[in-house]
């Protein structure tokens, strides 16, 4: 959704208001939310429409939660699993039906939405917006077919006008493709090579938008912190003959409703039938700017005199640097910590149901969690959200790497056959329906891509459309533009799966920091082999690496704490190269499929109560906290006795200067015995870094312990930082 709509029922069309001194007479938009329970059914035929729906589901939700449930209903498995994971982990070819893009034991193709609804008052202008559906969307209004559209991770927007029925009850009937096999020919639905499972739905809201003429069709906020003013542009069509309008702009905050500033107009010329694009700036005195500490949100009001937007923005200005290799947020550098989250992969777990639209739970999630567990950012991974989760984060203060559902190498996408007309249109939508959120930071075309038709044809166009100037991540090629920045998966222990002498620690002590394209600022997004089912079984990437440290009979408790304790220990030492802007890992969210088994996995004992793995929570916890503390020392045994000296890195990611004491100690395996420790102060410099060296002599007892490192700087609740290293001491121990 492009905007917050004004969601009104009136009956009449004019509205008067007051507002600085201007007396305004204007038309308002009428939102009619058409959420809520719908009918559905399935069939094979694209043009068959049915007259039986024997079965009901929500929208926005999945087909997956029909009551009664289809049979087999996210049952497929495209060529590009068995492509990518087929010779691994030995999956062979469904039995099911193929239809040249994968396979599937559905009896059906397609699913067949209905719904009945009636409007307020007569308009000049009806568009209806179905969010997000997958895959592939029809619709018919009245009997009358009105269009279809193909993306399944953008709006649709259909005029309705002609068919609807202004005076009684309006049908309403929505085809979207059961499967991915259903999509017209060309037609784009997203590229993962490890996901099992393909849910159909309507996965985001649906509206009716009533308004009278000129029709504001797309409107666009870009702050001009440096102004303290914004730019506003608008699109509008004349539906009549030619005629003058006058554009009126009004900015409030968003919570209390407070109006700033006085109200600015435009007087715009429109021929019969015009279609006119225009920019105005709007001051915003003394402005508030956002960031995650203090997500200040307002709102602009655009009238046109017949139509009417209330959209909500942020003034803030993001960038990356390549000079420096940072991001910027309003000027200052911001490190994002966080993770990836695979929402798409989720929407097959059994225990989806329908949280990923339960305003609690999304809040929670967004908001609750990642304030706790001090994350600033996410990555959205290989797909994109319904619009409420973009609302939620603007509320929030969390800063998206917003990544466009691509994964595949240069030959393999072109041999695809994609219609990459259609597939431009797409990246067209997926800008403008996101661009008027703070929360979305980066512009993202893809995930470990090479496909130089992003970098050519698709970047270069759809950057310009967005006045807020985002950087562009364009996946594994190099970045577009001179300070668009670039990703890395730095999997340290990937060889754990090919080389049966690789050591664990190994790369730890001997990595050299680095970036693919340097000197661009780099987001670390993906970083860990250590995924776990929900119960604690190792995924299939996590099975090398618990049967190789822990031997293939330890326990779910010993899994999950070496789990916690390695993805903690990696978190720590990006982040102390200093060398990245974002350190997230993959994933917060994610699938569990036990049955089928799945390759990655997030870290959730109980994903409806999103209760997190206690050690993981315990773990990340102090690895993402504001003040980064992290023991440069990755050994996992050593000598009795030996007297040596560590370093303990302190890394601050926040504007002030930070002060304390840090404190090492050599502690028994429980945490119950402090054998020696030592410390002294430290003084850090506003998003600075310093080394604390201290001396210590290992344990002279033979046995397993833990090194701590704990930092306390004073005032800060989140304090002390603690930084873990577990050590066996042994006489026979080689250095």
């Amino acid at each position: 959704m492009l905007c917050r709509r004004i969601a009104v029922s009136i009956s009449v069309s004019m509205v008067v208001f007051t507002f600085c001194g201007f007396r305004l007479v204007a038309a308002e938009r009428t939102t009619l939310s058409l959420d809520g329970t719908w009918r559905v059914t399935d069939g094979m035929a694209a043009d068959a429409i049915p007259t039986t729906f024997d079965h009901t589901v929500a929208v926005p939700g999945l087909a997956n939660q029909a009551t009664p449930r289809f049979p087999d209903v996210d049952d497929y498995m495209t060529k590009e699993v068995l492509e990518f994971n087929g010779a691994r982990y030995q999956l062979t070819r469904p039995s099911g039906k193929g239809d040249g893009l994968g396979w599937t034991r559905q009896t059906r193709n397609f699913l067949w939405y209905q719904r009945t609804f009636t409007v307020p008052a007569q308009r000049l202008s009806a568009t209806l917006v179905i969010g997000k559906a997958q895959f592939g969307t029809a619709v018919w209004l009245n009997g009358k077919k009105i269009g279809q559209h193909i993306g399944c991770h953008t709006a649709g927007r259909f005029d309705v006008t002609r068919a609807l029925n202004w005076s009684g009850e309006n049908r309403l009937l929505v085809r979207i493709g059961a499967h991915p096999g259903a999509m017209p020919k060309g037609g784009f639905y997203g590229l993962d090579g490890e996901k099992r499972v393909w849910t159909p739905g309507i996965y985001d809201s649906v509206s009716l938008e009533l308004a009278d003429n000129p029709v504001i069709e797309t409107l666009q906020v870009a702050p001009q912190i440096d102004k303290s003013e914004i730019l506003v542009e608008t699109k509008i069509k004349n539906l009549g003959p030619a005629r003058f309008c006058t554009m009126t702009y009004r900015v409030s905050t968003w919570k209390d409703n407070r109006p700033l500033g006085q109200a600015v107009s435009q007087e715009v010329t429109l021929a019969e039938g015009e279609e006119k694009t225009i920019t105005q700036s709007v001051p915003v005195p003394n402005a508030t700017l956002w960031s995650p500490d203090h997500p200040f949100l307002y709102v602009v009001e655009a009238n046109s005199g017949g139509d009417s937007y209330r959209c909500r923005f942020g003034m803030r200005e993001f960038h990356c640097d390549s000079a420096t290799g940072k991001a910027y947020l309003n000027g200052k550098p911001i490190y994002l910590r966080g993770a990836s989250i695979t929402l798409h992969r989720f929407f097959g777990d059994a225990k989806c149901g329908g949280l990923p639209w339960n305003d609690a739970w999304v809040r929670k999630f967004l908001d609750e969690i990642p304030h706790r567990m001090h994350w600033t950012g996410f990555r959205m991974c290989i797909g994109l959200a319904p619009q409420k989760w973009l609302d939620i984060a603007d509320e929030a203060g969390i800063l998206l790497q917003y990544e466009f559902p691509i994964w595949g190498s240069n030959d393999h996408l072109e041999q695809q056959q994609w219609n990459k007309a259609d597939l431009l249109e797409q990246f067209h939508e997926y800008v403008q329906d996101n661009w008027n959120h703070p929360s979305v930071v980066i512009w993202d075309a893809s995930n470990e891509t090479d496909w130089k038709f992003l970098g050519e044809k698709v970047i270069p166009v759809v950057r310009k459309l967005d006045l807020s100037r985002r950087p562009w991540d364009n996946g594994y090629s190099a970045p577009q533009n001179k300070n668009d920045p670039c990703e890395w998966h730095p999997y340290v222990y990937w060889d754990f799966f090919a080389d049966p002498k690789a050591h664990v620690w190994h790369d730890l002590n001997h990595q050299s920091p680095d970036s693919p394209h340097p000197p661009h600022a780099t987001m670390i997004n993906e970083y860990d082999c250590t995924w776990l089912h929900r119960d604690g079984r190792p995924t299939l990437l996590g099975q090398n690496f618990y049967d190789r440290l822990l031997g293939p009979h330890a326990t779910a408790e010993q899994r999950f704490e070496l789990g916690g304790y390695t993805l903690a220990e990696l978190t720590e030492f990006w982040r102390s190269t200093r060398r990245y802007a974002g350190v997230m890992y993959l994933a917060y969210l994610d699938a569990d499929f036990p049955e089928l088994n799945c390759n990655t996995c997030d870290n959730f004992r109980d994903v409806e109560r999103l209760e997190l793995e206690p050690r993981f929570a315990d773990y990340m916890g102090e690895a993402s906290k504001p003040l980064g503390v992290c023991i440069k020392h990755y050994l996992p045994s050593d000598l009795p006795g030996v007297e040596r000296t560590y370093r303990v890195i302190l890394t601050n990611d926040t504007y002030g200067p930070a002060r304390g004491q840090v404190e090492l100690a050599w502690q028994t395996e429980a945490g119950n015995h402090v054998l020696a420790r030592g410390e002294r102060a430290f003084e850090v410099a506003a998003l600075g870094q310093t080394n604390c060296d201290i001396s210590l002599k290992t344990p002279s007892v033979p046995g397993n312990y833990v090194l701590v490192a704990k930092a306390t700087w004073p005032g800060k609740p989140w304090c002390p930082i603690v930084s873990r290293r577990k050590v066996a001491i042994s006489a026979a121990t080689s250095k």
